[in-house]
């Protein structure tokens, strides 16, 4: 594994343990929860950040890490490991879905003409309930999956929340940005479009504000994750971002 990709590991495990609500400590694991957002399996889920846990024993984890759950998620950080443990958790009852990292540098980033702002929760619950809504049909989960920025406020030493506008102030796509100097890493998260405003390039806008955000913190390295299956890698390949590896995301009953 190369340093980097060590370095963004380590970081999303970091992350997703300051940002937990409830935290249980496991065998080569630990569960995150968040009775708040019982919905958010990024909230609620068993997370394996070592490489040598032994894949029979994720479900039984799972279970005491998290309790009585509908579904269970398990992501295992580790790319081999990963890789190992499919056949087992699939004969177990769990799907598998696989994340890119992908990083580039952020040297010599600026500012596009028309950046994306900083903005609060607040300002964007409307914009993202709407398309929450629109994807799942479902308003519970909806405002969960909204809402669950509050406790994303927790997860590095600094996180901001971007938003792109039109013209008459309407929000039409927005990100997350998390910045860790002291890792020299920033991460790109949850970058949407809303349904009406696609194709419009509000997408790169956020992306070059995100870098050049980066740039000025003095930070070097800025990752994201994608879906291995999924229209967008090959979208931030194109804008020069490079694979660092893999990481699986499993969910059963």
């Amino acid at each position: 594994m190369s340093d980097l990709l060590e370095r963004v590991t380590a970081f999303r495990a970091a992350f997703a343990r300051r940002q937990a609500a409830e935290l249980v400590e496991l065998p080569g694991a630990f569960a995150v929860r968040d009775p708040d957002f019982s919905r958010s399996q990024e909230h609620n889920q068993l997370i394996v950040e070592t490489p040598d846990a032994d894949p029979a024993a994720l479900p039984g984890l799972a279970v005491q890490g998290l309790g009585t759950r509908r579904q269970y998620r398990i992501t295992v950080l580790d790319e081999a490991l990963g890789a190992r443990a499919t056949l087992v958790l699939a004969a177990a009852g769990y799907g598998r879905d696989t994340e890119l990292i992908l990083a580039r540098e952020t040297a010599g980033c600026a500012l596009p003409e028309h950046a994306a702002h900083q903005v609060e929760l607040a300002e964007l619950r409307a914009a993202v309930f709407r398309q929450q809504l629109e994807w799942s049909q479902d308003e519970d989960l909806a405002r969960q999956l909204t809402e669950r920025r509050t406790a994303r406020l927790r997860g590095a030493e600094k996180v901001l929340f971007l938003a792109a506008r039109a013209p008459d102030g309407e929000i039409t796509a927005w990100a997350d940005l998390y910045l860790d100097p002291t890792a020299g890493l920033a991460q790109l998260e949850d970058l949407v479009t809303a349904t009406p405003h696609r194709g419009q390039g509000h997408g790169d806008t956020l992306l070059a504000t995100g870098l050049a955000l980066a740039a000025t913190a003095g930070i070097p390295q800025l990752f994201l994750t994608a879906d291995v299956d999924d229209w967008p890698r090959e979208w931030y390949a194109r804008r020069g971002f490079t694979k660092l590896g893999r990481s699986h995301s499993f969910l059963g009953r």
